[in-house]
């Protein structure tokens, strides 16, 4: 079966929000997908007819097993599309994601598998997050927020916790990526900011809010 652009934002936006809290409500996505509660309601309808989702009134929406599956092929070619921009077309991190948007609707599966095949099979995109593979299994990794890292425990940045440009940018600035090596030295307790130091560099603060975008694992 085929589906729309659209349609397919929709369950790729359902599949991420179900990750945090089981059941998604018309609110939640109506706010994701920047549109009106009404429309969402009726395309909600919509895919619920495609048995992509089961999806009652004022209880919210979940994915099928064939709506997770649909929605893990989109994340899939949109994550292996982020990988082949940044480590073969050399984008940067905070150039990908809107062109990976465009390109994780793209139909044909042999041409995504082959793409799969060309990268060596990479387990996780430039964000560090986990690629799906052809049958839609992922590979976790364990990682904690580095907020809650102890003071003098080595660990490598292994992940992001958004994509936004803002955030991208400002890592960037300080040379802070995917496989970056640190240690806390310190945790200011007035306002939960933490001192790290990188390999090669002085020791610097970065605020609270900057170290709760980011996850590590432990070296």
């Amino acid at each position: 079966m085929h589906f729309s652009v659209t349609e397919e934002n929709y369950i790729k936006a359902i599949f991420h929000l179900q990750q945090e809290d089981g059941t998604v409500s018309t609110n939640e996505l109506a706010a994701v997908l920047a549109t009106r509660p009404a429309s969402v309601t009726d395309m909600l309808k919509k895919l619920k007819t495609k048995k992509l989702l089961s999806y009652e009134k004022y209880k919210g929406v979940r994915l099928t097993a064939e709506g997770k599956r649909l929605a893990l092929a989109v994340v899939r070619k949109h994550r292996l599309w982020e990988y082949f921009l940044v480590h073969t077309l050399q984008f940067g991190w905070d150039e990908v994601h809107e062109v990976a948007e465009e390109l994780e609707h793209i139909t044909s599966r042999k041409l995504v598998d082959k793409l799969d095949v060309f990268l060596g099979y990479p387990k996780f995109d430039p964000h560090g997050d986990p690629i799906p593979d052809s049958q839609g299994k992922m590979q976790q990794q364990q990682q904690v927020n580095l907020i809650d890292l102890p003071p003098g425990t080595a660990a490598e940045v292994s992940a992001v916790g958004s994509q936004s440009t803002e955030l991208l940018e400002l890592l960037r600035h300080k040379s802070i990526g995917i496989g970056t090596r640190l240690e806390v030295k310190k945790k200011f307790g007035f306002d939960h900011s933490i001192e790290i130091k990188i390999k090669g560099q002085t020791a610097f603060i970065i605020s609270q809010q900057l170290a709760q975008a980011l996850f590590v694992k432990l070296i």
